[in-house]
């Protein structure tokens, strides 16, 4: 019976990890997915791991040497909780495969957000600060109610990376 566990990756490396862990016999798994990232000061889209610097690794406990793993070139490390391997559950790898399109790249939901919701900017020039949503503009724009020390902003963002608040 193999399980699935979780590698962190050396920066950037992922791809060169998993081929690398590959080419030794261990069967891995790494979710890749569109990303937007800013490249000269413009916003494009590429293909990249929906999990930076993590991907996945099946193996058993009693048959797979664990051994060469930890010097395999991309890899940082195992991933532990404590002394404990961080076992991953078969449903969350069932349910990012099936999320794979016909390139093999997971697709992703778009994300919708109720007028009056409360969120946080994950990342920009606002990042931290909580809003309250507007509307959404276009495909990537959205209006934020931005609320400051004394004054509470509209503001339409290009890219939203937003947390839900709870």
């Amino acid at each position: 019976m193999k399980d699935w566990y979780l590698i962190n990756s050396k920066p950037r490396q992922e791809t060169l990890a998993q081929e690398n862990l590959k080419r030794q016999g261990y069967e891995t798994y790494l979710p890749i997915t569109n990303i937007r990232r800013r490249k000269d000061g413009k916003t494009v889209n590429d293909v990249g791991p929906m999990f930076p610097r993590y991907f996945f690794i099946q193996l058993s406990e009693k048959t797979d040497d664990w051994g060469p793993i930890r010097s395999t070139f991309g890899v940082s490390k195992l991933v532990r909780f404590g002394h404990v391997l961080s076992r991953v559950p078969d449903k969350l790898i069932s349910a990012l495969k099936i999320r794979e399109n016909e390139d093999g790249l997971c697709v992703l939901p778009e994300r919708d957000y109720i007028k009056g919701e409360k969120i946080r900017i994950a990342s920009g020039p606002f990042e931290g600060y909580e809003a309250i949503f507007q509307s959404r503009n276009s495909k990537d724009r959205v209006s934020l109610l931005l609320a400051t020390i004394h004054k509470k902003y509209n503001v339409v963002l290009n890219q939203i990376d937003t947390d839900k608040m709870r």
